[in-house]
């Protein structure tokens, strides 16, 4: 061997990313870090001209590999900051890096809030929008469905900039883009003033959850509800907006019951059942006989949002709103049924139609069923057998999350799925953006 290749063997490997639930790793060749839009494009443009694929990585909330790379990896650190906010229009610009906390709390702090939000604050701007992360709304959609504008990084190193009246084409699709048409540079949310959400929260058993979910869905701007596989419980989550005043939870009620219990005692009971599966149905079963009321308070992504320190993989799927009660019947009797052990709670949430390319509400009053393991649990045999059931109805999976489709699938209950791909041929054809996991979702 000569000491020109024992000195290049010796150089350290790259360093690895992983994603928050370790379901997705890469080693890419480099690691960027840009500050600006202009740095950004460069980064892509030496990217292009070296023959390396480009993804851009928020913070790895995505369960999928759809971030992976072994070319340049797109780090948001410091792409972060609120760059325009304009009253006039009801509108707030961010930098594509910023936490969804840090655009909450900076927007609370001028009087301002999104309409909606998921669960979460943990994820990019960038990377909630391009997933189609979503909370729960009779009227009030996802994240992407409140995007006015869009500035992004082609594959050639040029910067394009969409909303509905430029570049239109590119809009209806890049707000659900899956980081296959280019690198988000800077997202714009339309805004309100801040308002007060009042939550209610009480358990209900299953049974007449499911027999009056209509009205439940009908009668409350946002509702939502978790079920305790192997129980009849539920807690059911309302939230609706109020004239005050405000009325937000004791700290140390709130420490309580979202830290302690739904952090702290849950992961504790996750690690038991995942070392001994049958303590599962009766740590359930006590768990949902916990479940006590509460009402308060507060302004929006207090009561939208809580922490998730509890690292566990999900599948969701989305369903035309009509097919939800029975897929949930479903799920109930294959859990029923089998020997299945399943130790987090089952998520349901609604979503009205909207008009994005690849929006898994894309055209249909939508229901969202999520299914969880703690991390480190097997989960194969429950996602098959609850995604056969999801499939059944006309599933869309959400994503960002685990399930087994393909392009051939998806392009079936995606309508606009054409569309899509389309525009990925004229503005990436060389697959600049392109991986494994996109190459199976959306095909070559």
């Amino acid at each position: 061997m000569s000491t020109h290749t024992a000195r290049r063997d010796r150089r350290p490997a790259p360093p690895t990313w992983r994603n928050w639930a370790g379901t997705a790793e890469a080693r890419p060749l480099r690691t960027v870090a840009p500050s600006t839009t202009e740095a950004l494009a460069e980064a892509v443009r030496r990217a292009a001209e070296d023959g390396l694929t480009v993804k851009a990585a928020g913070t790895g909330h995505s369960f999928t590999p759809v971030a992976v790379t072994d070319g340049v990896l797109i780090r948001p650190d410091l792409l972060t900051g609120i760059r325009r906010i304009d009253r006039a229009a009801g509108t707030v610009t961010a930098a594509a890096g910023t936490p969804l906390k840090r655009l909450n709390e900076a927007l609370a702090a001028e009087g301002l809030s999104l309409t909606n939000m998921g669960d979460i604050m943990e994820q990019t701007v960038s990377g909630a929008v391009s997933t189609g992360t979503h909370g729960t709304g009779r009227d009030s959609g996802s994240l992407a469905a409140q995007v006015r504008e869009l500035e992004m990084v082609l594959a050639d190193g040029s910067v394009l900039r969409c909303s509905a009246e430029e570049n239109a084409d590119v809009f209806a699709a890049a707000r659900v883009g899956l980081g296959a048409l280019g690198v988000i540079s800077e997202v714009t949310f339309a805004v309100e003033p801040l308002f007060l959400l009042t939550a209610r929260e009480e358990p209900m058993p299953l049974d007449a959850v499911l027999a009056d979910f209509d009205h439940l869905v009908r009668d409350n701007e946002h509702f939502e509800f978790y079920w305790f596989p192997h129980t009849d419980r539920c807690v059911t989550k309302r939230n609706n907006r109020s004239a005050g005043p405000a009325d937000p939870l004791p700290r140390l009620a709130g420490w309580l019951t979202d830290e302690f219990l739904s952090n702290g005692v849950f992961q504790a009971a996750c690690s038991l059942g995942r070392a001994v599966p049958a303590t599962v149905p009766g740590i359930a079963r006590i768990a949902g006989r916990a479940l006590s009321a509460r009402t308060y308070t507060d302004i929006p992504y207090r009561v939208f949002t809580s922490p998730r320190r509890v690292r566990f993989v999900e599948m969701e799927y989305a369903l035309p709103r009509a097919a939800a009660v029975e897929a949930l019947r479903e799920l109930r009797a294959t859990v029923e049924r089998s020997d299945l052990r399943v130790n987090f709670p089952v998520e349901v949430r609604v979503a009205p139609a909207d008009d994005i390319a690849l929006s898994t509400a894309s055209g249909r009053d939508t229901a969202y069923i999520a299914v969880h393991v703690y991390r480190g649990t097997p989960h194969e045999r429950y996602f098959t057998a609850a995604e056969r059931i999801m499939v059944a109805h006309q599933g869309r999976p959400h994503w960002g999350k685990l399930h087994g489709r393909d392009a051939e699938y998806l392009a079936e209950i995606y309508p606009r799925f054409g569309e899509f791909t389309a525009l990925r041929d004229r503005l990436d054809p060389g697959r600049t953006f392109g991986n494994d996991h996109l190459r199976r979702v959306l095909g070559d």
